[in-house]
C-alpha cells in the first residue's frame, strides 16, 4: 500500500478511524493554543507598551479578519488538494508564525503577525472536517466531531494558562517560542501515521476526481438551501460571543476581581472550556440520537444549548461574586458545548459530500467575521466608556437570537434540505421533489 495514495477508509479498520480523531485532536490543540495565548498577555502588553483597549481589540481582531476572509479559498482548496498536506502544512506554517510573535513590540507588528497566523490556520478546519467525515459516516460522525471538538477547549485552556503562567514568572515572549517548537515537532511525528482517505464523493462516482464546481454555482445552490444559510448566520452570532469571552475574559477577571496574570488566564478559560468538553460529548451523543428521529435533530440540540446558555452569559457580566461567576461560566460552557458539537455535522446533513470543504470555508468566513466584530467592538466600547460587565451581559440577547435561527432551520427547512443532500448524485444538488 503506497502511503502517498488515498486509502479507502473501510480498509483501515475501526481502530484507525478513531486514531485519526486522536491525531487531529493534537493538531487542533495547537491550533487553538497558538491563537489563544496572546489574549492571556493582553494586560502585560498594555502595561509594557501602553496599548489602549481599542488597540488591543485591533490585535485581537486581526487574526479573525484574515482567517475569515481566506476561509472560502481554504474550503475550495480543501475540495481539490490532499487534505493531509493542508493539515500538516498549515501546522508548520502557523507554528512558525506563532514564534515570530515573540519579536513584536508595536501594534502593527502584532496585527501583521496575528493576521499571518490566521492565514496559516484557516486551511485546517475545512480540510480536517472533510477528512473526518470520510472516515466517519452518519452513524458516528457527531461523536467523532464532538470528540475532536474537545481539543478546541483543551487548546484554549492550555494556551491561556501556559502564556499567563510563563509571562508572570519569566517573560511574555517565552510561551510563543515553546508553542512554535512543539507544533513543528508534532507535525514531523504525525506525518508518518496520518493517511489521506479516498473522498466520499469519489467513492460515490467511482471516479478519481469530481469536477470542480464554479463558485457562482456553489453559491446559487447554497442560497437554495435555507437551513444552511440559517446555520451560517447562527454561527456568525455564536462565534462572536465566543470571541468576546476568549479575548476579554482574562482582562475582565484581572480588572474586575484583581486576579494575578496566571490566575486570570486560568480562570478565563478553565471553567468555560472544561464544561464545554462535557457539553460537546453530551451534544454529540444527543444529536446522533435526535438525528435518527428527525432530520433537524442536530440543529435542535444546538438550539437547546444556545437558548439555555443565554441567561448564564448575562450573569457572567453582571455578578460581583467570584464564585457565582465561576458557576455562570461553567453553565455557559456546558451550553456552548451542546452548540459546538454539531457546528459542522449539522451543516454536513444539508450539504452534498463533494461541496463540504467549500461550505465549511464559507461558514468559517462568516462565523469568524462575527468573531472579529465581537473582539473589536468590546474593546471599542470599553475605550468609549462602557464597562466590560455591560458589554458582556448585552451579548446574551445574541444567543437568544441564535437559538431562534437554529430552531427555525431544524423544524421548517431541514427535512427538505437533508433529502436534497442525500439524493444529490456526485455531490450535485437536485430538486427537492426529485
Amino acid at each position: 500500500m503506497n502511503p502517498r495514495e488515498p486509502v479507502p477508509p473501510e480498509q483501515m479498520g475501526a481502530r484507525y478511524r478513531w486514531a485519526v480523531v486522536g491525531m487531529l485532536w493534537f493538531i487542533c490543540f495547537f491550533n487553538y493554543a497558538d491563537r489563544q495565548a496572546i489574549f492571556a498577555v493582553f494586560p502585560v502588553l498594555r502595561e509594557e507598551f501602553g496599548f489602549t483597549p481599542e488597540e488591543l481589540g485591533r490585535i485581537g481582531a486581526a487574526f479573525t479578519v484574515v482567517y475569515a476572509l481566506t476561509a472560502p479559498l481554504a474550503g475550495q482548496v480543501g475540495d481539490r488538494v490532499s487534505r493531509k498536506v493542508l493539515i500538516l502544512g498549515g501546522l508548520y506554517v502557523w507554528s512558525l508564525i506563532t514564534g515570530f510573535t515573540a519579536l513584536c513590540s508595536k501594534v502593527w507588528h502584532f496585527v501583521l503577525v496575528r493576521g499571518a497566523e490566521g492565514l496559516g490556520e484557516t486551511f485546517y478546519f475545512p480540510a480536517s472536517m472533510s477528512f473526518l467525515s470520510d472516515y466517519h459516516d452518519a452513524r458516528t460522525r457527531s461523536r467523532a466531531m464532538s470528540l475532536h471538538q474537545t481539543s478546541v477547549y483543551a487548546g484554549t485552556i492550555g494556551g491561556s494558562v501556559l502564556a499567563g503562567w510563563l509571562a508572570a514568572r519569566y517573560d511574555w515572549r517565552l510561551p510563543f517560542v515553546l508553542l512554535a517548537v512543539a507544533g513543528i515537532v508534532l507535525g514531523l511525528v504525525l506525518a508518518r501515521w496520518l493517511r489521506e482517505p479516498v473522498r466520499q464523493s469519489v467513492r460515490q462516482s467511482r471516479e478519481r476526481m469530481v469536477a470542480p464546481m464554479p463558485m457562482k454555482r456553489f453559491l446559487r445552490e447554497l442560497f437554495r438551501t435555507p437551513s444552511a444559510l440559517l446555520l451560517i448566520l447562527a454561527f456568525f452570532g455564536a462565534n462572536g460571543i465566543a470571541m468576546v469571552f476568549l479575548t476579554w475574559m482574562p482582562t475582565f477577571l484581572r480588572e474586575q476581581f484583581r486576579l494575578d496574570l496566571a490566575s486570570a488566564g486560568f480562570g478565563a478559560t478553565f471553567f468555560i472550556q472544561t464544561a464545554s468538553m462535557a457539553g460537546a460529548a453530551a451534544g454529540g451523543a444527543l444529536a446522533d440520537v435526535w438525528r435518527r428521529r428527525h432530520a433537524g435533530g442536530r440543529m435542535l440540540s444546538q438550539a437547546l444549548g444556545t437558548l439555555v446558555g443565554a441567561p448564564f452569559i448575562f450573569v457572567c457580566g453582571q455578578t460581583q461574586d467570584l464564585w457565582m461567576l465561576v458557576g455562570a461560566m461553567t453553565g455557559f460552557g456546558l451550553c456552548k458545548g451542546l452548540y459546538d458539537a454539531n457546528i459542522w455535522a449539522s451543516l454536513y446533513d444539508v450539504v452534498p459530500a463533494s461541496r463540504r470543504g467549500a461550505a465549511v470555508g464559507l461558514m468559517n468566513m462568516i462565523g469568524w467575521l462575527g468573531g472579529a466584530a465581537g473582539a473589536y467592538l468590546i474593546g471599542y466600547a470599553a475605550h468609549r466608556g462602557a464597562t466590560l460587565s455591560q458589554a458582556i451581559s448585552a451579548t446574551a440577547t445574541i444567543y437568544v437570537g441564535v437559538a431562534l435561527l437554529l430552531g427555525l432551520a431544524a423544524l421548517r427547512f431541514a427535512p427538505a434540505d437533508t433529502l436534497r443532500a442525500e439524493r444529490a448524485p456526485n455531490g450535485a444538488a437536485v430538486p427537492v421533489d426529485a
